[in-house]
């Protein structure tokens, strides 16, 4: 993605009046015996939470408006659709200013090293110096019913070591095994918002979704495991393949906290991967509606899932899961069997 398309926030100078205003609220607040604290919660009136809050910096953007500082943010994409890619290309651009740990729990250092090496010649990228890719080792000894709390625990502890405030995990399956489980998935999430708030770090973290229907918009339950994750992430972006030129690509942006809704299906950022000398990247070719990149459905295929759904809701299936199987809505599979 190329540099302009980065937005940069500036810090907010010091409110001296805001501060004011929030010292007497809060002297105010003790004098009418409301407590400050209150066993795990901590309780202020809304003006002083807002005045407070307005003295300290705002999030800057990590990556355009998908990812800001301070955030657990998901990208998602089905298999083979560049994700490892764009997330390598996210963090070459932020080292180049910010210290970056590469979590790569996918490629192999000789897979990686062939992704970044030119074809013709043998030369290999130079990435920034400040951009380190971390791998398991191979005589990693660590017990597996208790792997994912030790991985989570030498993440952190290495981001610690190195003084590391940016993160980027590829892939969620690697630190939950069981994502599909709301309790695991919940249990997961909770401890990597604690590391969040714990050592003010930001999180992008890659995770796959089942293959689906090229017809449909991404949707969040396109987010493979449980809807639990999603409710627990910051921010959520994906990336969808162009039914028009199996060569595109375009990002969806879901879900968002902090800054606009830039990249809904309105306005999706259409992509080709090329590769320039010795670097495999994602190249914006401008903005598009999502429906435009979506399949259109022949009067056969519309015929053959309309057979499929009444199958399926003749052997008990729910319209939810039957249109989780099929790809569709389940308003159009109630349509599709009361038709």
């Amino acid at each position: 993605m190329e540099t302009e398309e980065r937005n940069e926030t500036a810090r907010q100078p010091f409110n001296a009046i805001a501060a004011i205003g929030a010292e007497l609220d809060s002297q105010r607040q003790q004098a009418e015996n409301v407590p400050v604290w209150s066993g795990m919660f901590s309780v202020k009136t809304a003006n002083v939470t807002i005045q407070e809050a307005a003295n300290r910096p705002n999030p800057v953007p990590l990556w355009l408006t998908l990812w800001y500082q301070g955030e657990v943010c998901c990208l998602f994409a089905d298999s083979n659709l560049g994700k490892s890619i764009y997330a390598v290309q996210i963090a070459a651009e932020i080292a180049e200013t910010r210290k970056v740990l590469y979590f790569d729990f996918e490629l192999s250092d000789k897979q990686f090293q062939l992704r970044y090496t030119n074809d013709a010649t043998g030369q290999c990228h130079r990435f920034p110096d400040d951009l380190y890719r971390v791998e398991i080792s191979r005589d990693c000894l660590c017990p597996q019913d208790d792997f994912e709390n030790t991985l989570i625990m030498e993440i952190e502890k290495l981001s610690v070591d190195m003084g590391c405030k940016i993160l980027i995990i590829d892939n969620l399956s690697y630190l939950c095994m069981t994502s599909e489980k709301g309790e695991d998935a919940g249990r997961l999430m909770s401890r990597l918002m604690e590391l969040k708030r714990k050592h003010e770090l930001s999180i992008l973290i890659l995770a796959h979704t089942p293959k689906r229907q090229l017809n449909m918009p991404i949707t969040q339950n396109d987010l493979a495991g449980s809807k639990k994750l999603y409710n627990f992430f910051d921010s959520v972006f994906a990336i969808g393949k162009s039914a028009k030129d199996e060569n595109l690509r375009y990002i969806k942006q879901l879900k968002v906290r902090y800054g606009n809704f830039e990249y809904g299906g309105n306005h999706v950022i259409v992509c080709a991967i090329e590769k320039a000398d010795d670097f495999l990247r994602f190249v914006t070719l401008g903005h598009a509606t999502e429906s435009a990149h979506l399949k259109e459905i022949t009067e056969e295929e519309r015929n053959r899932m309309k057979s499929d759904a009444r199958s399926l809701h003749s052997q008990g299936m729910s319209y939810r899961e039957i249109g989780e199987k099929l790809g569709i809505s389940k308003s159009t599979v109630e349509r599709y069997c009361k038709a």
